[in-house]
């Protein structure tokens, strides 16, 4: 099974990206976290990014606040699927603008971005891009769904 890259721009963001990779354990999907910075660790994050597919890497995960160039500047070296996670920062804008640098790629350079803190989204998102391939990821993903699906039922139920 391809590994899934997890790259944060501090260790600032590990509480909101342990949520992927909480998610990434339950689905049996092997993962590394690395913090590297597209401005203070350019080249690390270049190479991780450059050699990704020849170490065993199917998707990337990247999730930065702030200026958020982190995923754009790994997607720009890979051609694997990268997924941003814009994070909330303290600033005034309360992560809106990391959501529109993670979000405003140039044509031909693509980052699917997932909402504001959203974690769990990008890990499933990489679920489902290895489950193309992996038909036991595809029946986790559907139990899954069959299981949130009862839950919103029992909450229905226990209403009426």
């Amino acid at each position: 099974m391809k590994k899934v890259g997890i790259i944060m721009g501090s260790d600032s963001d590990l509480p909101v990206v342990q949520k992927a990779a909480d998610t990434l354990q339950a689905f049996g999907v092997p993962y590394e976290m690395h913090v590297y910075s597209a401005h203070r660790t350019p080249e690390q994050a270049r190479d991780f990014s450059v050699n990704a597919r020849n170490n065993g890497f199917g998707v990337i995960i990247a999730a930065a606040g702030m200026a958020a160039h982190l995923a754009g500047a790994l997607a720009a070296n890979t051609t694997l699927p990268v997924i941003g996670i814009p994070m909330k920062s303290n600033t005034f804008t309360n992560g809106i603008d990391a959501l529109l640098s993670t979000v405003q790629m140039p044509s031909g350079i693509p980052v699917a971005t997932v909402a504001v803190d959203g974690a769990v989204n990008a890990a499933l998102l990489a679920v489902q891009m290895l489950a193309i391939t992996d038909e036991s990821l595809a029946e986790k993903l559907d139990a899954k769904r069959r299981a949130d699906a009862e839950k919103v039922l029992g909450k229905d139920a226990a209403l009426q």
